[in-house]
């Protein structure tokens, strides 16, 4: 393992649980960022890996709401999922029509849910 490699893992094992969150969220909004903002410029295989990145986050957020031991009030995990399933259509939607715009929206849930994780509302 390189020198990077090892202070990236480590940085990593020492984050709490909504810390990872809260970087998956962002990492994944700047990757649907960029891909809006260098529209002419970059190749529909960016679009498909910033819209894959974002679908598996949503999977995995939604999923973990519909544990047994969730600690999240049911309206939360609710509201989680409900969200989940708007990010999976809109993606759709993106699949089937290209458009830079569409992005805006993800980006947006994305951001938004970071930092209300971080208590910066």
């Amino acid at each position: 393992m390189n020198t990077v490699g090892g202070y990236v893992q480590n940085e990593i094992a020492g984050m709490g649980e909504a810390e990872l969150e809260i970087r998956a969220l962002i990492n994944t909004a700047s990757a649907l960022n960029s891909v809006k903002e260098n529209w002419d410029t970059k190749e529909k295989d960016a679009l498909n890996k910033a819209l894959d990145k974002n679908r598996r986050l949503w999977s995995i957020l939604a999923s973990a709401m519909q544990e047994d031991d969730c600690p999240q009030p049911l309206e939360i995990k609710q509201n989680i999922i409900n969200l989940a399933n708007f990010v999976f259509k809109r993606t759709t939607e993106i699949i089937a029509k290209p458009e830079p715009q569409k992005l805006e929206i993800l980006i947006t849930i994305n951001m938004n849910i970071a930092r209300g994780l971080s208590g910066k509302a």
